[in-house]
């Protein structure tokens, strides 16, 4: 499964403020990542109700993980930055920890980072969490060759210098970098793009949906990809919103359908699996991968597939 596109657009990317210090030039500081989307984000720290797709996607993600654990003997792991998955923030790490791994999380937001705290507090568990600046996702707080894993999931176009990240997860890896983005090729793409989700788009910097990109800028820090594919295949559009507000923006305006995707029986929450009280969730939800399970050639899967990502070993 295997999926390289290139983007022919540039976007503004993630916001950044001025501000003015002792020095007489003005300087510019990055704000935090996600700092743009916090209207998405911040219910989502206390309302753990993500909707099917999310769900969807964390099991598939949760399965690739603990695969590549057991292939790799990961012990260590660091999820840099933790904001880039839609739903609850900080948690794509959980089924490591809960495997045995020691988990490190970075963030550039205290508030957020404390609420993920919690969270995993809720799951008995405690990873390691850092808070870092925002602009320092290029001087990570790690000593070199310290983890056995560095990762991260559709996060990349939320930040300021995507590079200067990406060569710090190679530095602090001693084994394995994985990668993972949305993919541009599929049509939940585009139609979020140009009609139901228009003002994403100049937020983020669309750059780094090109995975040849992020290959050139990982293979420039010494890592050797070791392959790549597609993830994350459901029967259902990438619109990363609920159903209700995907007919809503489309204008579909019946009473049957919002009462089928809305109110107690139309409730999904991973962290609902997590603390046993849905435990036929992943049953539930698991039943819609049939693509993500086929095997056919990823040029096929790549028009549908909400996301590409690469794996690379690190040169030393």
């Amino acid at each position: 499964m295997l999926g390289l596109v290139a983007l022919p657009r540039r976007h503004l990317g993630p916001a950044v403020c001025a501000t003015h210090t002792s020095s007489p030039h003005l300087q510019i500081m990055p704000q935090p990542t996600g700092y743009a989307q916090r209207h998405i984000w911040e219910p989502y720290l206390n309302n753990y109700d993500e909707g099917l797709g999310l769900v969807y996607e964390r099991f598939i993600l949760n399965d690739f993980l603990l695969d590549l654990k057991q292939q790799a003997d990961l012990r260590t792991v660091l999820e840099a930055p933790i904001y880039g998955m839609a739903g609850v923030t900080g948690i794509n790490s959980i089924p490591l920890a809960r495997a045995g791994c020691r988990v490190i999380l970075v963030d550039d937001m205290a508030e957020r980072a404390e609420a993920v705290r919690r969270i995993w507090n809720e799951l008995q568990a405690h990873p390691d969490i850092l808070t870092i600046d925002p602009d320092q996702w290029g001087a990570l707080p790690l000593p070199d060759n310290s983890v056995d894993l560095a990762w991260n999931w559709a996060a990349l176009w939320y930040l300021p210098d995507a590079a200067a990240l990406l060569r710090e997860l190679a530095r602090v890896s001693r084994h394995l970098v994985f990668v993972a983005m949305p993919n541009n090729l599929q049509v939940g793409y585009w139609l979020r793009k140009l009609i139901l989700d228009r003002e994403f788009f100049p937020t983020v910097d669309e750059r780094w949906v090109n995975l040849g990109r992020i290959r050139r800028t990982l293979e420039g820090a010494g890592v050797r990809i070791l392959t790549t594919g597609v993830l994350d295949v459901p029967p259902w559009p990438d619109t990363v919103m609920p159903a209700g507000e995907v007919l809503k923006r489309l204008g579909i305006r019946s009473k049957r359908l919002e009462r089928q995707f809305t109110g107690e029986n139309w409730s999904w929450s991973t962290m609902a699996y997590y603390t046993g009280r849905q435990p036929d969730l992943r049953d539930r939800v698991m039943r819609y991968a049939w693509l993500d399970r086929a095997r056919l050639p990823w040029q096929l899967k790549a028009i549908w597939a909400h996301h590409r990502w690469l794996l690379g070993e690190v040169q030393r």
